[in-house]
């Protein structure tokens, strides 16, 4: 799975992007964001405050319950603004 990072999130974990092969627990984008916190104080601090980050899966728009596999391209970011 490819998981990217943007903005404010990207400088908290100090990269844009990985590569992760997910384990059977992983089913949703919910339990990827817990497993990730698990990894370093970088992690836990980007996703802190789950109410000001969004989602996309395969470059669409999500909610935190959607299914996930390791074939999936998955964006965390902050809430777009317009201009």
């Amino acid at each position: 799975m490819k998981v990217l990072y943007f903005s404010w999130i990207k400088d908290n974990i100090g990269k844009n992007e990985e590569d992760l092969s997910l384990n059977d627990n992983i089913k949703t984008i919910s339990d990827l964001i817990n497993y990730l916190i698990t990894i370093n104080e970088n992690y836990k601090k980007a996703f802190s405050d789950m109410s000001i980050i969004r989602f996309s899966k395969n470059m669409n728009l999500v909610n935190i319950d959607e299914m996930i596999d390791n074939d999936d391209e998955i964006a965390f970011f902050p809430p777009m603004t317009g201009g």
